[in-house]
């Protein structure tokens, strides 16, 4: 299972007239998340899309709100890789406040076409190599 983690803080045009976040910037909050995860797993999603001509569109999202964040607060976005991915990807995604309570949490289903065909693909290599380390063998299936 792999985990990162990303601070962020909470702007003024992210919140409405009571000063709390409004439900739709989670949705960024958690594509910021995987965003970050990517890069810092050493496969950002740019290259992924340049090089490997592989892109991620979001099959599903089902999100739940606990608390909410206000204007000026840091967050941080925990983002956990559940699942060794294949043909998509998983992920268990949180939001806590700076006082460490959960905000907001999602599942997200991920998943992998080609970009020139628009077909779906195999998450490619040179991913499943960064994500190795962090699982049992017998979970690498094509590797």
């Amino acid at each position: 299972m792999y985990t990162s983690e990303l601070e962020l803080d909470v702007r003024y045009y992210e919140t409405d007239q009571m000063g709390i976040v409004h439900h739709s910037n989670y949705i960024r909050y958690f594509e910021c998340g995987r965003s970050d995860m990517m890069a810092k797993l050493g496969v950002p999603v740019d290259k992924m899309e340049s090089e490997e001509h592989i892109m991620f569109p979001i099959v599903s999202i089902d999100v739940h709100y606990k608390a909410p964040a206000k204007f000026g607060e840091k967050i941080k976005v925990v983002t956990t890789l559940t699942r060794w991915p294949l043909a998509k990807f998983i992920d268990d995604q949180r939001v806590f406040n700076e006082k460490g309570e959960l905000l907001s949490y999602a599942t997200v289903v991920i998943g992998v076409i080609n970009s020139i065909t628009r077909k779906p693909a195999r998450v490619p290599k040179t991913v499943l190599e960064k994500l190795a380390p962090y699982y049992p063998k017998e979970d690498q299936i094509g590797l």
